[in-house]
């Protein structure tokens, strides 16, 4: 655990008790604050009773509280702030996330951020499993999963590996990072932020307060990024390496006929035939492992080692895992794709889908994803998204309302046995939020992996 000693004897307090926020109290407390808490749930309040001063932050005296510590679920401008914020923000208290407060405690450690619409939980993975290969003391979390002030101290020699997403990005105010990757971006969450221009700003905080000797690590295959990386080359504060899989780009690290090549310092080089990592499959994990190597490198690690690492990474739980194979029928555990773009990502890898989707559905549907109906032998829906997902699908692809995840295996299962397509896969890729059956995307990823080892017994008693 980090502990946070800047508010000793001050009296500061945390909104959201979830993972973060339960380890931002730890952490203040540690450090000597005096923490009030809340959570607007009261069966989380109920859980940690005996544990924090619980007070009602929408109703308290903030005369005398010195911050906000804000989870990063919790709106603060759109589509309305938490009375609690507007309360905060009358008495001009400050308010920072558990991001900010890691850059506080740790100053002399180094960061490298990662962020993007998609594929930021899989760079930020290989990027740490790099470092980890390489020998370099590292932790690896954020939005990733494990909360910021819940991974180890780190000094100098160390570097925090960090998945921001545009929620936490908006609540960091000191800290920059020394290498920080920008991969996409493409709409997503935009009630949060009031429109596609809100969450283009906030995406740009990844790159706050770089200066000469940092590198900005920028994914230039779609338009909003390229002008992103366009302005930066302008400016001139930093490093500037842009990344792509469909263009040669100089100076940068980029993918041609299915090689990796490195043209960091010089001379293009061939570095790895990306067929040899067989956890990064598609076009969009070409960008990851791109991105990936590209930060390796600026962080100092010799190229050798980036590629080898590459090859020998495992992949990432919920994304495009394959949690196994019946009667040759693979099974892939996409849950972590909440929205049709994800999804796009995973419906491009295979020729013979029997697709698992729905929940609580994302702007725009699935309607995007029709140029890949063709991959599709059949889908099985479940949840909220139900009703619209079958109106999109009638006429153009088959389909089975099946309630929930275990009749959607099940009939998946049954349908691609009895089809018997050369390599067909059973795809987890909802295109959805996970939130009307399940807590998160994981709890639902775990069930699916549940109930294909459930197949897998009973295919092998």
């Amino acid at each position: 655990m980090v502990v946070v000693a800047g508010f000793a004897g001050r009296r500061v307090a945390v909104l959201g008790l979830a993972r973060s926020g339960e380890a931002t109290v730890a952490a203040l407390k540690a450090g000597g604050a005096e923490v009030w808490a809340w959570d607007d749930n009261a069966e989380v309040r109920a859980r940690l009773a005996g544990d924090v001063a619980l007070a009602d932050l929408a109703a308290v005296d903030w005369s005398g509280i010195a911050a906000l510590v804000l989870s990063p679920g919790i709106p603060h401008s759109f589509p309305q702030p938490h009375p609690a914020v507007v309360k905060a923000r009358d008495a001009g208290v400050e308010i920072v996330g558990d991001l900010e407060l890691l850059g506080r405690a740790q100053r002399d450690a180094h960061y490298i951020g990662i962020t993007g619409t998609n594929g930021k939980s899989t760079t930020t993975a290989l990027i740490g499993h790099i470092l980890h290969q390489a020998g370099c003391r590292a932790e690896i979390g954020g939005n990733l999963g494990t909360p910021a002030l819940s991974l180890a101290p780190l000094g100098a020699d160390g570097g925090y590996v960090i998945e921001a997403s545009s929620y936490q990005l908006e609540l960091i105010s000191s800290l920059a990072f020394e290498i920080a990757v920008l991969l996409n971006i493409t709409p997503d969450h935009l009630d949060r932020h009031g429109g596609m221009d809100g969450y283009i700003a906030a995406k740009r905080h990844i790159l706050d307060r770089q200066g000469e000797g940092a590198s900005a690590i920028v994914g230039i295959d779609d338009p909003i990024c390229r002008a992103i990386r366009d302005d930066l080359a302008r400016a001139g504060q930093q490093r500037v390496v842009p990344i792509s899989v469909q263009e040669v780009v100089n100076g940068g690290v980029y993918v041609e006929n299915g090689w990796l090549v490195d043209a960091l310092d010089g001379a293009p080089e061939r570095v790895l035939a990306l067929a040899a990592a067989e956890r990064l499959p598609g076009a969009h994990n070409w960008q990851n492992a791109a991105a990936g190597y590209a930060a390796a490198r600026r962080y100092g690690i010799p190229g050798e080692a980036a590629a080898a690492a590459i090859r020998s990474f495992p992949g990432l739980a919920h994304r495009q895992e394959l949690v196994g194979t019946i009667d040759g029928i693979r099974y892939i555990n996409d849950s972590k794709a909440t929205n049709a773009d994800a999804t796009e990502k995973a419906l491009v890898c295979y020729d013979a889908i029997y697709w698992i989707a729905g929940g609580l559905a994302k702007a725009g549907g699935i309607a995007p994803l029709a140029p890949y109906f063709a991959r599709l032998r059949h889908a099985f829906l479940i949840g909220d998204a139900t009703e619209e997902f079958a109106t999109t699908l009638d006429g153009n692809v088959p389909f089975t309302r099946c309630g929930d995840l275990t009749n959607a295996v099940a009939a998946a299962a049954g349908k691609a046995r009895a089809d018997g397509a050369p390599g067909a896969v059973v795809l987890l890729s909802p295109a959805c939020a996970s939130f009307d059956q399940f807590a998160n995307f994981e709890a639902r990823g775990d069930a699916f992996r549940a109930l294909v080892a459930e197949l897998h017994s009973g295919a092998n008693p």
